[in-house]
């Protein structure tokens, strides 16, 4: 019995770190289509919000057999419970990254992208996506703190957009529905800042038993 469950343990990890992946090639993606105008990227990124939510059913029910119909101990049940709390956070930064997909071409013709901090907020996110997938292939306490932490420079730079969007404003560089598009977008990326802190929470969590923080 605890062989089958271990094997199923081992298909979970598996399928988690796909998942994952999916979600670094969403976000890295939707970012070359933002600051680099690759408008291929639109339809890969849109197709792999489908396959990130197609993947999470199939790692939900995995998780539920796991937990109905074995018997695990303690850590195991970390390790199931912290595995549905995080593909629920990948599932969101699938849904975002194609949110800003279909906004991205409103934005693209405008000057105003190459004058704000956006170019940069896409890399902190992306480094804080990537590290906290990382964290939990390598199952790194160490990695996945680094990413809690990291966090605090994405909503820095949402707070430096605002204020050059604001600038923006007063100075009349811009139509209205543009700097709109810019700041939902700054805030999609700081939204999924905010997922991969969480999914650097639970893989502390999974691995120490120790909440480090309410997630977002």
């Amino acid at each position: 019995m605890r062989n089958k469950f271990d094997e199923q343990l081992s298909i979970l990890n598996n399928e988690l770190i796909i998942m994952g992946t999916l979600c670094e090639d969403a976000i890295s993606s939707v970012t070359k289509l933002l600051i680099n105008n690759d408008k291929k990227m639109k339809e890969f990124v849109l197709e792999t919000d489908k396959e990130i939510d197609r993947k999470e059913k199939d790692i939900e029910s995995l998780c539920m057999r796991l937990l109905l119909h074995q018997q695990p101990v303690a850590s195991d049940f970390r390790t199931v419970s912290s595995a549905l709390k995080m593909i629920s956070d990948m599932e969101r930064i699938g849904d975002q990254a194609s949110d800003i997909a279909e906004m991205a071409e409103y934005v693209n013709c405008s000057g105003l992208k190459s004058e704000i901090h956006i170019a940069d907020m896409a890399r902190a996110t992306i480094q804080m996506v990537t590290d906290s997938i990382a964290s939990f292939v390598k199952k790194d306490v160490d990695m996945a703190q680094s990413v809690i932490i990291h966090d605090d420079i994405v909503d820095d730079l949402f707070d430096k957009i605002k204020g050059e969007l604001i600038s923006a404003i007063e100075q009349g560089s811009a139509n209205a529905e543009v700097l709109c598009d810019l700041l939902m977008i700054a805030k999609y990326f700081e939204r999924i800042g905010d997922h991969a802190e969480n999914i650097a929470e639970w893989v502390i969590y999974s691995m120490t038993g120790k909440h480090v923080n309410s997630t977002k």
